[in-house]
């Protein structure tokens, strides 16, 4: 841009005495705040669009004949504003605002949970008067309002900034809450629609009335860390703790592959609460509910935090010595090397701590059956043999890091493939539709269905029946028009997986459009997990394992023997599950991996059964703890340092935010080696990321896989094709623990479409059981705009969990009755 025409974009203004330069459009309370300037303020907020709402921030301007807000006033040329610090007007203004809002306000900061971090309380006591003149009773509320399971409203606190109903209307898309009444009687109460059913209660209870919107929002708890009073709390952390008592201490969210900067305020050793971080890059001011509150599960009661060893008398677990446990578990591995040992890390890994996994496989184990993805990685009936997924991740996902939050938001047009950003990546949806409100981005999904997030993205749908996404990627007009603009990004999920074909069709879409491609995980361990090496095809940085000259160098960075590295890729997930049923494999070393988030969770229990020596390094009692041998407890996120690589392949590094004696992933594995001769040297966070960084770099990328795909399945009467995937807050493990963070999942359903309801005898609402020759679940059904003989069913919900019962990944053909069979109760499928 030109001078001339930067200084077009441009205006002079003075405020309070000095002239300063603004770009046209810009707010006077913005400019002020560049120059150090901080101007009073309730409903103003950076991210949110301007209200005018509480009047607290007016200022003077020349020429006006009363004063004005300055988060709506725009600048102009030759401005003069004088804000509280140059002008009485101004003061006195902001003075009379504030006693306004203090004549109904409860003076009860002590026992308020916003009390000592509370802008109307520092404000009051900066801006307002000394004494206040308001003698009446002040005005009163039944309290509190529970909103939701988790976020209660008081509202005789709220001082009507509609920071929550912006937040909600705007960046969210969820109208929950809203500004209700009029006159004195003006007031935040729950949303209230005449289309579902007439005026509600007026009691402000949720569910109780026949209008009130059932409110179940992923992003709710911003609206409680925005809010400048202590109108809106949560269930989980009223009145626990007072700023005051708290240490706070940055953090980064474990729970997907987003990668959010949050803070963790914790108190005697515990975490009581844990907000949003403000990180532009990333998360802005914002996160969902899950990385909020889905912290309790570090202290249930299932936690192990003793070594335990299978007694070789009773075939009980016991409590042992670290010592006796580590020298059990590499006496056991060392014995097993001969038949194999399969490693199976899981995707919750750190960087650092997936690192040592990957080097403990190939220099202590000597093998490349090694792999993080602890989901489905084919589709249900694809041959074992094939490697699409993982030959697609070493030729276009390692080491990329060309596609990011802001490149996203900016884009001109996005294709969505195998992914629900709402339910699957929260942050990537808030991006999305900040740049389809701002900025004109236009989606695309390939999708059984418009979903709710989908819905609030303003997404074109091109329909696809699942395990048929990758023929509309190859021929699909829709699909290819959508990537026609210059700057246009392809986004494909981890579901795509299971879909023969579905990932090389994305990468040769992409070469074709010359979209860039980005591969969004669930896990927030997974891309880290990825880049260091957990793949049986993949040595740390990317490079294949076949790559003599990767392999000599390693050998060399790890001061092994050279050719010591194994050459062949190893087996992955679901071949080490089947060796280890079958009986081939000697041992199993496994990390934080839930046999239920696997394809067939029943074979793989039945691999933890078969197989003859059995590690696990875990945290909490689970599937996998109760068949081991060897139990080693390891430390949460919380109580170590590490890094998180986002879906961007942005580094996320954390400190620990609690002390404790437990140990990494990394030291124990060392220790184990140290046992077997073998100097790891994966015990310091701080050694390991010097390591990595000193580690060679992909030279030449592998070929991107060109698997076909397959036709869809014939269907035969009251058969379909089963479309699924996770909703953000279900049955996970790390949402263990918070009854009132689970209260706010979305219900579980059955959607079909119209003619296959019609076909079954089934009205909204209706019972129908989805089915195979393993089992069933039953669920209410909802009548939704899916292509003909689809049936979508939530994967891991109450009620509905679909691997498990069903046996199954989406694209299988799955039989459809109306009601509840009576042989599928007596075999006690999940209803």
């Amino acid at each position: 841009m030109t001078d001339v025409a930067k200084k077009a974009d441009t205006v002079t203004l003075t405020i309070d005495g000095i002239e300063v330069t603004a770009q046209k459009g810009e707010l006077v309370i913005r400019v002020a705040e560049r120059m150090g300037v901080a101007i009073p303020r309730f409903c103003d907020h950076p991210l949110l669009a301007p209200a005018g709402a509480c009047r607290q921030c007016l200022v003077e301007v020349e020429g006006q004949r009363k004063p004005v807000a300055s988060c709506t006033q725009t600048v102009a040329e030759g401005m003069v504003v004088k804000t509280q610090l140059s002008s009485p007007v101004a003061a006195k203004a902001q003075a009379g605002v504030m006693e306004l809002l203090l004549i109904n306000h409860p003076l009860d900061c002590p026992t308020c949970d916003k009390g000592g971090e509370c802008p109307l309380q520092n404000q009051a006591m900066s801006t307002g008067r000394a004494d206040s003149r308001f003698v009446e009773p002040k005005r009163e509320y039944e309290k509190p309002i529970h909103i939701s399971s988790q976020v209660l409203l008081d509202r005789e606190r709220c001082i009507l900034c509609q920071r929550c109903t912006r937040f909600s209307e705007e960046i969210a898309g969820d109208k929950f809450i809203d500004l209700m009444d009029r006159s004195s009687g003006e007031q935040i109460n729950v949303y209230r629609d005449d289309f579902f059913g007439g005026e509600g209660t007026g009691d402000g209870q949720v569910g109780e009335g026949e209008g009130d919107v059932p409110f179940n929002s992923y992003f709710s708890g911003n609206t409680i860390q925005i809010c400048p009073v202590g109108a809106l709390t949560s269930d989980q952390y009223r009145f626990r703790a007072r700023p005051f008592d708290l240490v706070s201490t940055p953090t980064t969210c474990e729970h997907c592959a987003g990668g959010c900067s949050l803070r963790a305020d914790h108190r005697r050793g515990k975490v009581l609460r844990r907000l949003a971080g403000d990180d532009p890059a990333v998360n802005e001011e914002w996160n969902c509910d899950k990385g909020r509150w889905g912290f309790r599960y570090t202290t249930a009661s299932d936690r192990i935090m003793t070594p335990l060893v299978r007694d070789a008398v009773t075939g009980q677990l016991r409590e042992a010595s670290w010592s006796e446990a580590l020298l059990a578990a590499a006496e056991g591995l060392k014995a097993a090397q001969e038949r194999g040992v399969g490693v199976l890390p899981g995707g919750r890994l750190t960087v650092e701590d997936a690192y040592a996994y990957a080097k403990f496989a190939r220099i202590v184990l000597g093998t490349n059956d090694v792999d993080f993805r602890a989901r489905p990685i084919r589709a249900t009936a694809s041959p074992v043999t094939t490697t699409e997924e993982a030959d697609f991740l070493a030729a276009a996902v390692a080491g990329i890091t060309d596609v990011t939050y802001e490149a996203v938001e900016n884009a001109s047009s996005v294709l969505i493939v195998g992914l629900e950003p709402e339910e699957e990546a929260a942050i990537l949806f808030l991006r999305l539709r900040k740049g389809h409100l701002k900025k004109k981005l236009k989606v695309t999904a390939v999708s059984p269905y418009l979903s709710r997030g989908f819905e609030k993205l303003g997404a074109a749908l091109v329909a696809a029946v699942p395990g048929d996404e990758a023929r509309l990627l190859n021929t699909d007009p829709a699909v290819a028009g959508a990537l026609s603009a210059p700057g246009s990004i392809l986004i494909v999920g981890e579901r795509l997986a299971t879909v023969p074909g579905g990932l090389s069709a994305a990468a040769a879409l992409a070469e074709r459009t010359g979209a860039r491609l980005v591969w969004v995980p669930r896990r927030a361990g997974d891309r880290g997990a990825l880049d260091t090496g957990c793949l049986p095809n993949l040595l740390p940085g990317g490079r294949p394992v076949t790559d003599e000259s990767a392999r000599a160098e390693l050998s060399l960075a790890w001061g092994t023997e050279p050719g010591a590295l194994p050459g062949t890729p190893g087996r992955d997930i679901d071949q080490i599950v089947a060796a280890a049923a079958d009986g081939t494999l000697g041992a199993l070393l496994v990390g934080g991996v839930d046999p239920a988030d696997l394809a067939d969770p029943v074979l793989a229990e039945q691999a933890l059964d078969a197989v003859p020596f059995l590690v696990s390094l875990e945290m909490r009692q689970s599937a996998v703890t109760r068949r081991a041998d060897v139990v080693l407890p390891i430390a949460p996120a919380v109580e170590k340092a590490g890094t998180y690589l986002n879906w961007e392949g942005r580094l996320r590094s954390f400190d620990a935010v609690l002390p404790s004696t437990a140990m990494t992933d990394g030291r124990v594995l060392e220790a184990i080696a140290a046992l077997l001769d073998v100097t790891l040297g994966t015990g310091d966070v701080s050694a390991i990321r010097r390591e990595l960084g000193a580690l060679p770099a992909a030279a030449a990328r592998p070929a991107a896989p060109a698997t076909a795909p397959v036709e869809t399945a014939q269907l035969g009467e009251h058969e379909a094709v089963l479309a699924t995937w996770n909703q953000a807050i279900d049955l996970g493990s790390l949402q263990d623990g918070d009854e009132a963070l689970a209260g706010t999942a979305r219900p579980s359903v059955a959607r079909i479409g119209k003619a296959l309801a019609e076909s079954l005898g089934v009205i909204d609402g209706d019972l129908i059981t989805v089915s195979t020759d393993r089992g069933g679940v039953t669920l209410p059904a909802a009548i939704t705009d899916l292509p003909p003989a689809v049936v979508w069913v939530p994967t891991n919900s109450p009620g509905s969990t679909v691997r498990r019962n069903l046996g199954v990944t989406a694209g299988a053909v799955v039989r459809l009755q109306a009601g509840v069979p009576g042989p599928i109760l007596a075999e006690g499928a999940a209803l």
